[in-house]
């Protein structure tokens, strides 16, 4: 090779190695995958919420907003994350949560007189959610 083949080699070479540095430092500075903000509206209609409603899929580091509509008072729990939140017929209501633990959470219709206490369920949940990890 002569001297003048050697100068446009080298330049591509010192741009080739400047490039891989700089990759670990341009992919440092990539923002992380931003959280959802994820909204689902459910409504309990004699003690039920509709089939294609009864499971709720998000991923971890969501933030979830249920909001509920019934037709009768109740009191609901989101196993898991230790949430209760009474629900009032003729009225929405959020029940909102960041998605910090991954699994299957069933939400429980609970009575007044259960509200903060131990308490083993007889009865199907009324909606799972599912927490999948990132």
């Amino acid at each position: 090779m002569t001297t003048e083949m050697l100068v446009p080699l080298r330049a591509a070479l010192t741009l080739a190695r400047s490039v891989v540095m700089l990759l670990p430092v341009a992919a440092s500075s990539i923002p992380p995958a931003m959280a959802a903000e994820l909204i689902f509206d459910l409504r309990i209609d004699h003690g039920r919420v509709s089939d294609n409603m009864r499971l709720i899929r998000v991923k971890e580091g969501d933030v979830v907003t249920l909001r509920w509509r019934t037709d009768q008072a109740v009191i609901l729990h989101l196993h898991g994350y230790d949430i209760e939140q009474a629900i009032a017929p003729g009225a929405v209501t959020e029940l909102t949560f960041k998605a910090y633990a991954t699994g299957r959470f069933p939400i429980y219709v609970h009575g007044a007189e259960e509200r903060g206490q131990t308490h083993a369920h007889r009865e199907m949940p009324l909606i799972d959610v599912e927490v999948y990890p990132k």
